[in-house]
């Protein structure tokens, strides 16, 4: 079973049943649920734009808020939302050619995240913009799948987009050029320090079948002499929690408990590295972390940590650490809720505190912006190439210095 690490799709199971609930008092909830009434009223009875009045549409804001006031990764899911994730639940909002992902609200698309090595960040794209035109046609009333499938485009090919920021007082339009994506998980992977037998490995994500991947990068460089390895997880928002657990079965003993997810109700649910191990890997390991790193490289970088395994290096990590459901509710609506966080074998979760270095590395905005363009290669022209090239990565030096005192 594949169990993508920020959201499990549970369209049409209720998780609400025999969980404890906040401990308000019983009588609590009725003078709330007046109060919000009271507001409701209120803003039907005199707010000049009749327009934007109706029950459902304030309702579902309000609903927007109360999700959005939990955490980062809960939402509330407007009625075409959820009738594409329950009609085809691969749907990707996810537009990583441009650098990008949608969403649907009850004013129409908008743009709900934004990568910050993509095309949209490059021209400043904010999140939270409504998305009014694709290619001189407007996106309002049309099918959320046909909009996606509008901007899945070929590299190098133009999306023209008009949007309306919330910052800003009048729409705006912008050229888009795709970009290649890379369909690997493993972008990189060489002998970096020759004379020290220092290998590299660079996973850009935790995608499918990527621990194949993975283990075939360990095999060459190892039978190249690789005698210590640094496992560079920058920038790696996640992925399969499944292949994550049997990438830390590459460096760890079988059997050994990695992951666990805890659940609001006690439940508790511990994964541990497969029973099989084709190869003892006891060098020594790095594992590099930035800003950026999220989720299952967070569980990496932490479970590798707690138990001495390897040291991490790098900055503080973004702090993703949760499970999300997506709940089907009334109306044609659902919910994307949190209902478990994810812990490595200390009992830490990375969930809004991040994973701590051992050793902190400073990045100025100079070496972050040289570290993004390395991730881009094959997009730089050649003055931009040359520079890369001869720019020496302070990560990595600090990884190799580790390494070596190991």
């Amino acid at each position: 079973m594949i169990r993508p690490i920020g959201i499990y799709l549970a369209l049409g199971v209720s998780l609400l049943a025999e969980v404890p609930v906040p401990p308000d008092a019983d009588e609590a909830a009725y003078p709330a649920i007046e109060r919000f009434v009271e507001v409701l009223e209120t803003v039907r009875k005199r707010h000049p734009d009749v327009d934007r009045l109706a029950y459902e549409r304030l309702v579902n804001h309000a609903l927007e808020g109360m999700l959005a006031s939990l955490d980062p990764h809960s939402s509330f899911i407007h009625p075409e939302m959820a009738r594409q994730l329950d009609a085809q639940r691969d749907l990707s909002p996810e537009l990583a050619s441009l650098g990008m992902s949608l969403g649907l609200r009850d004013d129409g698309v908008f743009v709900a995240a934004v990568s910050p090595m993509g095309p949209a960040a490059v021209l400043g794209i904010l999140p939270g913009s409504s998305l009014l035109e694709i290619d001189g046609r407007k996106t309002e009333g049309a099918v959320f799948s046909e909009l996606l499938d509008s901007l899945r485009l070929r590299a190098g090919e133009t999306s023209r987009l008009v949007l309306k920021s919330p910052a800003a007082p009048k729409p705006l339009e912008v050229s888009l050029t795709h970009r290649m994506v890379e369909d690997r998980s493993v972008v990189e992977a060489r002998i970096w320090d020759q004379a020290g037998g220092v290998g590299y490995l660079r996973l850009a994500t935790f995608g499918s079948r990527c621990a194949r991947e993975v283990e075939a990068a360990l095999d060459e460089l190892e039978d190249r002499g690789m005698k210590s390895l640094i496992f560079d997880l920058r920038e790696n928002g996640g992925g399969d929690l499944d292949e994550t657990v049997k990438i830390l079965g590459l460096f760890l003993p079988p059997g050994t408990s990695v992951v666990e997810t805890r659940g609001r109700g006690g439940e508790v649910e511990a994964l541990k590295t497969p029973e099989r191990q084709r190869r003892k890997r006891d060098y020594p390991l790095a594992v590099l972390i930035n800003r950026m790193s999220a989720s299952a490289s967070e569980l990496t970088a932490g479970a590798l940590q707690d138990l001495k395994r390897a040291s991490v290096v790098g900055e503080l990590s973004y702090g993703k650490g949760s499970v999300q459901n997506i709940i089907s509710m009334g109306g044609g609506t659902a919910l994307r809720l949190t209902v478990a966080t994810y812990h490595t074998p200390s009992g830490n979760t990375p969930h809004r505190k991040g994973i701590t270095p051992d050793v902190a590395v400073v990045i100025d905005d100079a070496n972050r912006a040289n570290f993004l363009k390395r991730c881009q290669l094959d997009t730089l022209d050649p003055e931009q190439r040359r520079v890369i090239d001869v720019w020496e990565d302070p990560v990595i030096k600090a990884a190799i210095a580790t390494l070596a005192g190991r």
